[in-house]
């Protein structure tokens, strides 16, 4: 399935984390599922959220620099070998995978992967064999 994932541009400092969460609680926008990479001088902070126009809103009007993407998310199952059996199919198929992110509650159930793919629909494709 494609989501729209909000990429959030901020400095390396403490903080600017906080002030992000801070922004979408005060506008009761939560936080599905987030990822955060960093370089010396700056961060990414992606997330999905559960109103996204209300937080690609919300962050724009707090000064921070927004970016929209489509993402794929994916379940699995929340074994050993699980996501093994899904990037097989990736790879078979020739998908090249930008980035993921990933959440697992560990309770035998599904475990849920975030995927930015140079081809979404291709890999959406491999998704449905």
């Amino acid at each position: 399935m494609t989501v729209k994932q909000i990429s959030v541009f901020v400095e390396n400092k403490p903080g600017r984390l906080a002030a992000i969460c801070r922004a979408l609680a005060a506008k009761e926008v939560s936080i599905v599922a987030m990822s955060l990479a960093d370089t010396a001088d700056f961060g990414i902070v992606r997330m999905i959220v559960d109103d996204h126009p209300k937080a690609v809103e919300t962050l724009a009007a707090a000064g921070f620099a927004v970016r929209e993407t489509e993402v794929v998310v994916a379940t699995v199952p929340d074994r050993p070998g699980g996501m093994a059996e899904l990037m097989e199919r990736f790879d078979s198929a020739g998908v090249d995978i930008e980035y993921s992110y990933a959440y697992a509650p560990g309770d035998g159930g599904k475990a849920v992967l975030v995927f930015r793919f140079s081809d979404n629909a291709k890999a959406e494709a491999a998704l449905r064999e």
